[in-house]
């Protein structure tokens, strides 16, 4: 090779030369497809790879992701999230924006998401469309940018038990610190996140975003015996959030992202099922009418529809817990079991 056409070659592929552009785009779009590969060949099963790879076209070339985080945060959500923000990260983009509403939910599904937002290499954009209340905003707390819309609300996050009651002080600590530890790793002020979970929490000093000194009782709708909720102007004030915007379309034109490159993810119609079931209130009535069938049908001769009702809602609830991880191998055990003990009871040794 001659010396000018090493030059020449040189100054095609240099970062700065303007002819660079095709040549370094097709670059990235190998190390982007080399990511979503090595991700896809590290997938459990065959089925799961083939979909990837089917998905894999459609993966590499948009650069916005929108997630919805409405209704209740449950287990269903946990693990979704826990799939789909390793894959973003594989197939490459700008940004992940979170589209949140929720009044809140489980503490270790909360827990599962903040954890996979935080391990996101791509930049994670919280909207809080409306309200990011109790395990809501420890998710938007893990986001790098927090954006409200006029008039939403972030905070009282409390944890309570499954009769709304407070929970244990062990279990008030322990989430203390998460939203402190969560908040800390966003280069926001962990004291005002603790004053959310903990109404008794007693704080010397604040610093607002823009460097200025207060006290807990300055800060508005906060005071020692009250729990600390923010609306958009104060999370605004005191820096746990950045902008006020109203809408999706005009966060992401506010970010500088082509509405053309945007994708929404969401959930397939599986996960859709399992986390419907998976929701405290359909689990709980899943439970109840499973063992209300059994009752009645140990209590009438023969088999019908009482027991068949039960067998059927146990079912529902242990299988979508088990593939949501609610439920080891143990409890479908425990279940099988039972089932089989029953069937004794109806079909061999008739009575009680």
């Amino acid at each position: 090779m001659t010396p000018s056409m090493g030059m020449f070659l040189c100054a095609w592929m240099s970062p700065d030369s303007p002819n660079s552009i095709n040549i370094w785009s097709v670059i990235g779009y190998l190390k982007t497809i080399n990511n979503v590969i090595n991700f896809i060949t590290k997938s459990g099963s065959a089925m799961k790879r083939k979909l990837l790879l089917m998905l894999l076209p459609i993966l590499l070339f948009p650069q916005v992701y929108v997630l919805e985080v409405k209704g209740t945060i449950d287990m269903g959500l946990a693990y979704f999230f826990e799939r789909q923000i390793p894959l973003l990260n594989a197939a490459g983009g700008d940004a992940i924006i979170l589209n949140i509403d929720t009044f809140g939910g489980r503490v270790d599904a909360a827990t599962m998401m903040k954890n996979a937002l935080l391990r996101s290499e791509i930049q994670t954009i919280a909207f809080v469309n409306s309200k990011a209340i109790s395990a809501g905003s420890l998710i938007s707390l893990a986001c790098d940018t927090i954006v409200m819309r006029s008039g939403a609300t972030m905070g009282a996050t409390t944890v309570v038990d499954g009769q709304s009651q407070k929970a244990s002080e062990k279990a008030q600590s322990y989430m203390r610190e998460e939203m402190a530890s969560t908040a800390e790793s966003k280069g926001r002020n962990p004291d005002i996140a603790m004053a959310m979970v903990d109404e008794s929490l007693d704080i010397d000093t604040l610093i607002t975003a823009t460097g200025d000194t207060l006290f807990l009782g300055d800060i508005e709708g906060a005071s020692e015996g009250k729990l600390l909720t923010l609306r958009t102007s104060t999370a605004l004030k005191y820096g746990m959030a950045d902008y006020e915007i109203n809408t999706l379309d005009e966060v992401i034109e506010h970010f500088g992202f082509d509405k053309k490159d945007v994708i929404y993810i969401e959930p397939t119609w599986s996960e859709a099922i399992v986390r419907f079931l998976t929701d405290p209130v359909v689990s709980s009535l899943l439970m109840t009418l499973g063992f209300l069938g059994l009752v009645f049908e140990i209590q009438s001769p023969g088999w019908g529809i009482p027991g068949s009702v039960g067998l059927l809602a146990l079912f529902l609830f242990f299988s979508t817990s088990f593939i949501a991880d609610l439920a080891s191998m143990v409890e479908i055990l425990f279940l099988l079991g039972g089932i089989i003990l029953l069937g004794i009871e109806a079909f061999v040794i008739p009575g009680f």
